[in-house]
This record gives structure tokens, C-alpha cells and sequence, in this order.
């Protein structure tokens, strides 16, 4: 069963602006969203940046006796999927005046560390004799699984719930999730959730030992440059992303408002090493090549590309690479861009946040710039948009995400006509 499958929702919880009118203008003007951590102190760490979401009070949006039963990164999905139903005319507080009966709303999780952050913080609590007793809340906060079952405790959804963890391509493979069980009949309408908040002295240690991450601690605004030739490595980001999913058919049935059109999507792996991606982007092209195949449309169509773009040395080589071996001459053609120089790396929230800004392309004909981008890279020759926005017509876009493990997504959407 393949159906036409349409976006009628979407909510962000960005480092450039809570809300998606804010995170789209934080994008396309420019702002800078990396500083300084503020949540702990880094006087020890190898790096002290990252892109932290600005002014967010839960409470603002959430019952105070439910932030404490939550995590940030499953409070971060909560208020983007709150948003997103708003939006898509499902945020009714009686589920009997919902124009969708609950047993067909499903909600997929994407993220790539969960609750990482309480494990961490709990654990330095035992370990230093802070405390010798853990909360019961413990558990419910740290695994992955309950960011979706809040969000459908909350608003009594009884729909599938289900949670893909595929590192940094988690967000986009929650969105393919969701197509599945749309073209299943498993559900009516899907809301689609991208959540991270792994910012801590243990991941940060971790992955700066793995040389994954920038140390431009002095210039933090700077530190994500993607595809400049000075780049050296990524910077850390958070947030939450949704996008509310249904058929053509049952939206329209619903008289729902319909933002874009999702014409294909992909799945893929390197099978290749455990963080590098294959040297000659294989997966990748595989993934953008399957994507478009599933579109069926030719690669000359494909107007715009958000890319993966994660400001590594060979990350942002190999997926220059893959575009270039996948598009051909149409390569020189594509808007380009990766928005994670203004947002950071935001990790399993990227990829549903990234495919909004897509759709927010097509919709203003305005392609989002990839900032700090200075220094052209010889082997990162394509289109970048480099650090101001471009009103350019935009009917199809496509957003990849890609993951340790070799995991590869990418979305392909068009506008809605």
C-alpha cells in the first residue's frame, strides 16, 4: 500500500528559537545559536561549547508535576509535538471532540542518547557520595520509549507508539517510521518526534576524545562550519522537532491545512565501520538515489538539499562526494546547505527539525544559508548558500541525516499544490 502522504503539523524547540516561526527566522537571518555552556561548569573539559536552547522554562508549557517526571530531551518533544498538534487541528482537551479517533494516532521517538543526561548526573550523585538514594523516577526519565508514551498519555492517543534510536539519523528514521505505519493502515495520522538532549561532561568527553568534536572554544558563534575548509569537527546541539503525517486522503477528509507533500523516503546502511562513514559515501547515495526512485522523479527536479553537513573534515568531504556521484552535472545546479552552522549538531532532533526547514523553503522560497562558511574547501566545491539566505523557488527539497553505525535517511518533499 503506498499513499500520498502530507504534513499537516510541525513544532520546533531549537538553540535558534522555541516555536517554527522563530526557528525559521532564526535560520534565514542569520543568528548564531552555539555559546558558552551554561548548564555545568567546563572549566576541565577539552570543550566548553555547544548549542543550548535559549530561555526555555518548562513549566511555560508543560504541568510542573510532569516536567519532573520527564527528562529535557522528552520535555524538549513534548512542547515541539504540542506545537505541531496545534497545528494540525489535533490539540483538542476532550478526546471526543478530536476529528480523529485515538486508536489511529500513532506517535515514533526519534533519539539518539535518551535520558544520557540524568544517567550521567545521578550516577556522579552516587559516585561522589551526594546521595545514596535513587529517585523512582529514575527510570522513566532515562529510557527512550517514554518520550512517545507521555506525549500519548497526555493527549490519550492509543495508536502504535514506538521509538527508533539510530544515532544521529533517529529524527528523519522516526518520519520513515511513521510513513510505514501510515502505508500499513496501522494508523490515520502519526506524529513524528525528534528529541535530544545529551549535552554532558560524559558525552562531551566521550565524543572529544574521538576527535568528533570542534574546540574553537575561544569563538563559539564560529566553531560549526560546515564544509569550510577550516572546519574541525562538530559542535554539540539540542532540541526537539515534530511533524504531524497522514494520507492525502484523510486529511482532506478533515479539511486539515496541508504544509508539503513527503514524495520519498529512504533507508540505508553503510556497513562499514562503527563512526566513519564509507569513504566513498555509498550508503549515502544508495539512501538519495532509493529516495528519489520512490518520488519517481528525475534527479534534475531536486531544487534544494539540507544536508547532513555536520562541519567534520571527512564527513562533510564524503557526503560532497556522494552528491556529486549520485546528481552528476545537476550537482552544480542544487541550492546546498547544511543549517547546522546557525543550530549545531542537534543529533536525533536533527533530522525532523531539518525537514522542517524544507518545507519552510518550499513554502517561502527562501533557502536557509550555511553560516561561518569562509574558506572554500577544494574537495567541497558544490552550491553552499554560503552565510546569507537566498529567495530561490523551491518545489522539491530533499533533508538527509546520517549516523554512526553508517546509518543513512533521507526525506524528499515537495510542495503541495
Amino acid at each position: 500500500m503506498n499513499n500520498k502522504i502530507v504534513i499537516t503539523g510541525m513544532g520546533a524547540v531549537t538553540p535558534v528559537g522555541i516555536g517554527v516561526d522563530n526557528y525559521w527566522k532564526g535560520l534565514i537571518t542569520g543568528v548564531h545559536g552555539i555559546g558558552r555552556i551554561t548548564r555545568f561548569d567546563t572549566t576541565d573539559l577539552p570543550v566548553q561549547i555547544a548549542a543550548e536552547v535559549k530561555d526555555f522554562e518548562a513549566t511555560d508549557y508543560i504541568p510542573k508535576k510532569l516536567t519532573k517526571e520527564m527528562d529535557l530531551f522528552m520535555q524538549y518533544g513534548y512542547v515541539a509535538a504540542d506545537e505541531a498538534l496545534t497545528d494540525a487541528g489535533l490539540n483538542q482537551e476532550q478526546p471526543e471532540d478530536r476529528p480523529v479517533s485515538s486508536e489511529r494516532i500513532g506517535v515514533v521517538v526519534g533519539t539518539a542518547f535518551s535520558g544520557i543526561g540524568t544517567i550521567a548526573e545521578t550516577q556522579h550523585g552516587i559516585s561522589a557520595g551526594l546521595h545514596s538514594k535513587v529517585s523512582p523516577r529514575f527510570v522513566p526519565k532515562i529510557i527512550g520509549n517514554i518520550a512517545a508514551a507521555q506525549i500519548a498519555i497526555a493527549k490519550e492517543f492509543h495508536g502504535p507508539s514506538l521509538t527508533v534510536s539510530t544515532a544521529c539519523s533517529s529524527g528523519a528514521d522516526a518520519l520513515s517510521t511513521g510513513i510505514m505505519l501510515l502505508n500499513s493502515g496501522e494508523a490515520d495520522v502519526v506524529v513524528c518526534v525528534g528529541a535530544e538532549a545529551a549535552t554532558s561532561p560524559l558525552t562531551i568527553m566521550g565524543l572529544a576524545s574521538a576527535h568528533a568534536l570542534s574546540t574553537r572554544n575561544d569563538s563559539p558563534e564560529t566553531a560549526s562550519r560546515p564544509f569550510d575548509a577550516t572546519r574541525d569537527g562538530f559542535v554539540m546541539g539540542e532540541g526537539g522537532g515534530c511533524i504531524i503525517i497522514e494520507t492525502e486522503e484523510h486529511a482532506k477528509k478533515r479539511n486539515a491545512h496541508i504544509h508539503a507533500s513527503i514524495i520519498g523516503w529512504a533507508n540505508s546502511t553503510d556497513g562499514y565501520h562503527v563512526t566513519s562513514p564509507h569513504p566513498d559515501g555509498i550508503g549515502a547515495v544508495f539512501c538519495m538515489r532509493h529516495c528519489i526512485e520512490k518520488a519517481g522523479i528525475s534527479i534534475e527536479d531536486v531544487d534544494y538539499i539540507n544536508t547532513h553537513g555536520t562541519s567534520t573534515p571527512k564527513g562533510d568531504i564524503i557526503e560532497t562526494k556522494a552528491i556529486k556521484t549520485l546528481f552528476g552535472e545537476h550537482a552544480s545546479k542544487l541550492a546546498i546547505s547544511s543549517t547546522k552552522g546557525s543550530t549545531g549538531h542537534m543529533m536525533g532532533a536533527g533530522g525532523i527539525t531539518e525537514t522542517i526547514a524544507c518545507v519552510k523553503a518550499i513554502q517561502e522560497g527562501i533557502v536557509p544559508p550555511t553560516l561561518n562558511l569562509e574558506t572554500p574547501d577544494p574537495e567541497c566545491d558544490l552550491d553552499y548558500v554560503p552565510n546569507t539566505a537566498r529567495k530561490q523557488t523551491v518545489n522539491i527539497a530533499m533533508s538527509n541525516a546520517f549516523g554512526f553505525g553508517g546509518q543513512n535517511s533521507s526525506i524528499l518533499l515537495q510542495k503541495y499544490i
